[in-house]
């Protein structure tokens, strides 16, 4: 999936890529398991600086990053099933 099939064509964000984005989780490194939302600015700000992972985690990350530099993370909340 690129960034292109998280937009409907109207340009509005895909309703099932925001509930897969609120839900997935992180499945390497320090914070394996934990949910995306729920990482470290920090480290997302990290991922951006040395490079994506490569697929469909690397475009989570790509969108997380978006929406946490805009303030949007509380539109996602909701979408959590916990």
């Amino acid at each position: 999936m690129d960034s292109n099939d998280s937009m409907d064509q109207a340009g509005f964000p895909d309703p099932a890529f925001l509930d897969k984005l609120a839900n997935a989780r992180m499945p390497f490194g320090k914070y394996s398991g934990r949910l995306l939302i729920d990482l470290p600015e920090a480290y997302v700000v990290w991922f951006s600086r040395k490079g994506w992972p490569s697929g469909e985690i690397g475009d989570l990350l790509r969108s997380l990053y978006a929406i946490k530099e805009n303030g949007l993370e509380p539109l996602l909340r909701p979408l959590v099933r916990r």
